[in-house]
């Protein structure tokens, strides 16, 4: 079974329109929509905005519906020029940028007493994502690479220039890689997926109602067709 992750209504409301569903489970204050995706078995959920959400979703995923793999979709700001609006970003690993013990000497993202701070993605999703992508989404770019995240919405270019310097993000977000390490945890396979909504600067606030409707039909496209091929 697939476990299908989005952080706002709005991600995954198109996934539930094409959803056949035969359970709503409340759990931690969250609706799971069991059932099927072009006839494979998925569960889809909206976890809330921030890592805490994210962890809480993913761990529910694992322990009471056994997820094979679980796949984030969602929204993020881009952190490279050649990365457009609109574009795709599938995570070949992921940080958080807000992880701070550098007063005990450690860099920034590095989780203190954890083998890895650098949670890296199930390479067949990410393959399958791609190849998926460049055939339902042929408007747009798709791109393999960091997705950084922190309980910040970036829209201060001075910050987005730190971030892109310490962590070589493709692009920065609220969510993935507190999924992907609730996903490690339990040997779970995990892809984070992101739709550019904004360039996570100045002008992200500007861009960010503007873009998003469109960012959210290419991720639903997506997601549709990976679950036909999963």
């Amino acid at each position: 079974m697939l476990g299908i992750i989005g952080a706002m209504e709005e991600e995954v409301a198109g996934l539930k329109e094409k959803m056949v569903v035969e359970q709503t489970i409340q759990r931690a204050s969250m609706e799971f929509l069991k059932g099927s995706l072009e006839g494979k078995p998925v569960v889809v959920v909206r976890c809330g905005i921030g890592k805490v959400n994210a962890a809480i979703c993913t761990q529910i995923l694992a322990d009471e519906f056994h997820v094979d793999a679980i796949v984030n979709t969602g929204i993020a700001g881009s952190l490279k020029n050649e990365i457009n609006i609109g574009d795709i970003v599938l995570s070949t690993d992921t940080m958080q940028h807000d992880m701070d013990a550098t007063g005990f000497g450690y860099e920034y993202g590095i989780i203190p007493r954890m083998e890895t701070s650098c949670f890296q993605s199930d390479e067949k999703l990410m393959a399958l994502a791609k190849e998926c992508c460049e055939r339902v989404n042929p408007d747009i770019s798709v791109f393999t690479g960091r997705v950084v995240s922190g309980d910040q919405f970036i829209s201060d270019k001075a910050k987005k220039d730190w971030i892109s310097e310490h962590f070589q993000g493709f692009c920065t977000e609220m969510e993935g890689a507190a999924i992907a390490q609730a996903a490690y945890l339990n040997q779970v396979p995990f892809l984070i997926i992101r739709a550019i909504s904004d360039k996570a600067d100045n002008s992200a606030q500007m861009d960010y109602a503007e873009f998003e409707r469109k960012a959210i039909i290419h991720s639903v496209r997506l997601m549709t067709e990976i679950a036909k091929l999963w």
